[in-house]
């Protein structure tokens, strides 16, 4: 099959390879004259800004709040769908059904079929545009010094940083979906059949049973968490052994969708199977 490419994707296409050709070489530049240990001893290190004794990280609420702005741009632009649909709303409806298809034969109660999917969609739609844009897309990188403060700022140095290689974006959402799926619980058995789910098989089981829901979103946030941050650190040391030149596009578009939305579809299922675990 033959890919054809509109001119206005040719455009974007065009501009995302510029941008990276120069984020390449201008870390070589930066490299050349930083020392080996500096470049490591920065490695993982985030802008932290301490507000009435809460520590916020800036580029995720940035960048967060960017990709929400995006995501709403797009269901507006396609908040009716064609009869003939274009090649973009085909996608997102090749999205849509995938997702329903999978949220209806999981969720046991119908009535929660449509919340569930509209969770777990809502979910993976933010997540896979997260990673794509933290593992390909150039961005601004924030360097600071021991005590959090704005070192330098470099333009198209580095890819912008990913929301979920934040650990407090990844376990907001797990927690999220463990409320979700208590509530759901509660709705659909009523409150003391949920109630006396936490003592089945035995009364005994009760701390087991407590201390497994607690693992889930610490395991649910973890995971996602590992491998997008894992693998921007891989990308990072890779890409500097081989002196930023063309091994970036490749690492980059590996880890970055490959990769990138593999874990954004994992996480949503897996929020799908606690909510249905807790319906059956």
């Amino acid at each position: 099959m033959k890919v054809r490419f509109t001119k206005k994707e040719k455009i974007f296409l065009a501009i995302l390879l510029v941008a990276c050709t120069v984020s390449a070489f201008l870390n070589i530049r930066e490299l050349k004259k930083t020392p080996r240990e500096e470049v490591f001893g920065n490695l993982g290190k985030r802008w932290v800004v301490e507000i009435g004794g809460f520590r916020l990280n800036p580029m995720t609420i940035f960048v967060g709040v960017g990709i929400v702005a995006l995501l709403v741009f797009v269901a507006y632009k396609f908040r009716r769908f064609e009869l003939i649909p274009s090649r973009g709303q085909a996608f997102l409806e090749s999205i849509l059904e995938t997702f329903y298809e999978i949220v209806d034969d999981a969720i046991p109660d119908k009535r929660f079929v449509k919340p569930t999917f509209v969770i777990a969609t809502t979910l993976f739609l933010f997540i896979a545009v997260s990673n794509i844009v933290g593992g390909v897309v150039p961005g601004i990188n924030v360097l600071t010094d021991e005590n959090g403060a704005i070192r330098k700022v470099q333009l198209f140095s580095n890819l912008w940083p990913a929301p979920t290689a934040d650990w407090n974006t990844n376990l907001t959402y797990a927690l999220f979906v463990l409320i979700v799926s208590h509530v759901f619980a509660i709705k659909s058995k009523g409150f003391k059949e949920w109630l006396k789910g936490w003592f089945q098989p035995s009364p005994i089981m009760l701390p087991l049973n407590v201390i497994g829901e607690l693992a889930k979103p610490i395991s649910h946030s973890l995971r996602l968490f590992g491998n997008i941050a894992g693998g921007a650190i891989l990308v990072y040391i890779l890409t500097y052994m081989t002196g930023y030149f063309f091994a970036p596009l490749i690492f980059w578009g590996f880890f970055g969708i490959f990769v990138g939305l593999i874990q954004a579809f994992v996480f949503s299922i897996l929020a799908v199977a606690y909510i249905s675990s807790q319906l059956s």
